[in-house]
């Protein structure tokens, strides 16, 4: 069992590897693999400038936002709307998978653990315990497909869901406002109705 959010990420791309992650605008739908691998080019690219010195955010309003939360946390940093907003030139610009970046990236492993903050006072392994507790009530698996609104990506509650989504080893889906989640069948979907975040309120609090 994963102890740190970046174990998290890691654990998961291992086992799943082909299995669908993420299907988002403009990235089809990227494999476990491939989202790790995506998630790590964002911190490549995040460290290679030094680390920030403090909590960081992407605030784009697409999945490059996912990503870059997945790239702070698996590099130990914390993680705040308010914090540094991380560049675009690293999110999939000039300084994506920056090759200056990559042995401070696995040079960062030795200091993620439990007790490494990540966000409004919670540790990496607190999260990790309410994702636990969470995934219990919400049965989810690899088996399970959720359609999650874009334009809600910055809700705390939605941050919760693709979280929860990662931690099930579920295939998450960020869909437009324009596009219906019952337009096309998820794959192996348990999540007939529209994204309910009521399970998620209060996931950080």
């Amino acid at each position: 069992m994963a102890s740190t959010l970046r174990a998290l990420l890691i654990q998961r791309a291992a086992r799943l590897q082909e299995r669908p992650a993420l299907t988002a605008p403009g990235w089809d739908t990227l494999s476990y693999a491939q989202f790790r691998n995506r998630a790590e080019g964002v911190a490549f690219g995040l460290l290679a400038g030094g680390i920030p010195p403090g909590p960081v955010c992407a605030a784009t309003g697409t999945a490059w936002d996912w990503a870059a939360e997945l790239a702070a946390a698996a590099s130990g940093l914390p993680w705040d709307a308010q914090g540094w907003p991380i560049p675009g030139e690293v999110l999939g610009g000039s300084h994506f998978h920056a090759e200056a970046g990559r042995g401070l990236y696995h040079g960062r492993e030795a200091d993620v653990g439990e007790e490494t903050p990540f966000h409004r006072g919670l540790t990496q392994g607190e999260v990790l315990r309410r994702l636990a507790r969470l995934n219990d009530r919400l049965g989810w698996d690899h088996e399970t497909a959720v359609a999650l609104p874009l334009g809600r990506l910055g809700d705390p509650a939605l941050r919760a869901a693709l979280w929860s989504a990662l931690y099930a080893g579920s295939h998450a889906t960020l869909h437009l406002p324009q596009t219906s989640p019952g337009a096309r069948a998820l794959p192996r979907s348990r999540a007939g109705s529209p994204w309910d975040p009521a399970p998620f309120e209060g996931f950080w609090d």
